[in-house]
């Protein structure tokens, strides 16, 4: 008779009976072998049991204990190309890679691949359309840049592995899709650029959502989740009950050229739908099909090559309302930030802005005036408790 014995996580467990553990452990050894092992306490792979005697334990190592961790979680997520994923886990790490490089390429792809999931596209369709969709949503997420790009780095890796399997054509590795530093990027289209963008769009529904990211400065994701219920077009606005990333609620205002492309969707939409923008195989576009139509109308306007994003348009209605006088801290709850320096850096003050708010300071000083700054709006802040949009960090607040 084979005895079973296995890794235990304490050696004082309660009596089971033996044909039970013999039945669920996965590891055999002999009775001689078990014999021999307790005339040899010495033996690096043998620890004492007060129930079984001597028994040899198994002690994964940390690298091992990360590719199996992901490599489950792989599976359980029945994600499309999750088995290449686990191969390529795998081969990691027999390359003898770190622990922690391993855990980084495990949560990049799992991360990934559940965006595939989401998006509908099976892993031979992956494009560099696709991938930069995935990155630009880590943007809106508010992810650092040198996390994006670390994550980039490890993304792209990846799909080298699955060039080498001819799972995708070599030609997706050329000219990569790279990320400029934090202090280089865009921060706002150009008026004559919107413009021109906003000429092209000749369907109802992408020049709604167009326009409510360019008018409202929602995040992309926050638009996609919008339900017509949050919307209400008398004081023209929407609610957002929990905000993306800082699990605050708040209220956008759109503005009147929004107001009427917005109006001309809800004529036409199908008004069994729950939510504003849907496809008709899913209940709201997916981040891909918004990003993808983005694009399209960029290069439509002969605008190809500028680094312009869905996200570009909240910098851009950041930077307007700036510079058209929108105190700092107002926009700062507009747009949904725990800091005012975050609203700092998406909004930057032009010139002209810069020296109008100067001189009217100035002669504010000469004449010997002072000026008390605004207190935050009351009506507005009422409205905020009234709905119980108003949340601490890290609360989700119910609908």
């Amino acid at each position: 008779m084979t005895i079973q014995l296995c890794s235990l996580n304490s050696y004082y467990q309660n009596y089971w009976a033996d044909e039970i553990q013999e039945e669920h452990w996965p590891v055999s050894f002999q009775p001689s072998e078990r014999l021999n092992a307790s005339k040899n306490p010495s033996h690096p792979g043998i620890l004492f049991s007060p129930l079984h005697g001597i028994m040899e334990v198994w002690c994964p190592s940390k690298k091992r204990t990360v590719v199996d961790r992901f490599c489950d979680r792989l599976k359980k997520s029945q994600c499309t190309g999750a088995q290449l994923a686990i191969d390529y886990l795998h081969e990691k790490y027999s390359q003898n890679l770190a622990a922690a490089t391993i855990a980084s390429a495990g949560g990049t792809i799992l991360s990934f691949l559940s965006f595939l999931a989401e998006s509908e596209v099976d892993i031979s369709q992956v494009s560099k359309q696709i991938i930069g969709g995935y990155i630009e949503r880590d943007q809106d997420n508010g992810l650092k840049t040198g996390a994006i790009r670390t994550k980039l780095r490890a993304l792209y890796t990846f799909i080298g592995f699955l060039v080498d399997r001819k799972i995708l054509p070599y030609e997706i590795l050329h000219k990569k899709i790279r990320i400029k530093p934090e202090d280089l990027l865009p921060k706002a289209i150009p008026a004559q650029d919107i413009k021109s963008i906003l000429g092209i769009i000749e369907t109802t529904r992408d020049r709604a959502l167009i326009l409510l990211l360019l008018r409202t400065g929602m995040r992309i994701g926050e638009l996609l989740n919008v339900v017509v219920s949050d919307i209400q077009l008398p004081e023209r606005k929407i609610l957002l009950y929990l905000g993306e990333k800082n699990y605050q609620g708040r209220i956008v205002y759109y503005s009147e050229d929004a107001e009427k492309a917005l109006k001309n969707w809800l004529h036409i939409r199908d008004t069994n739908r729950r939510y504003l923008f849907y496809s008709r195989t899913r209940q709201n576009i997916s981040y891909v099909t918004a990003w993808t139509m983005f694009k399209q109308a960029i290069e439509a306007a002969g605008l190809s090559g500028r680094g312009y994003s869905l996200h570009s348009l909240r910098h851009t209605f950041a930077t307007d309302m700036l510079n058209a006088g929108l105190r700092l801290e107002v926009l700062q709850q507009l747009l949904g930030h725990r800091s005012i320096e975050i609203t700092r850096r998406y909004a930057r003050m032009s010139d002209t802005t810069r020296e109008v708010e100067y001189f009217r300071a100035m002669a504010t000083i000469e004449k010997g005036g002072t000026h008390e700054p605004h207190r935050i709006n009351s009506e507005l802040q009422k409205v905020f408790e009234e709905k119980k949009l108003v949340g601490t960090y890290g609360k989700k607040l119910s609908s």
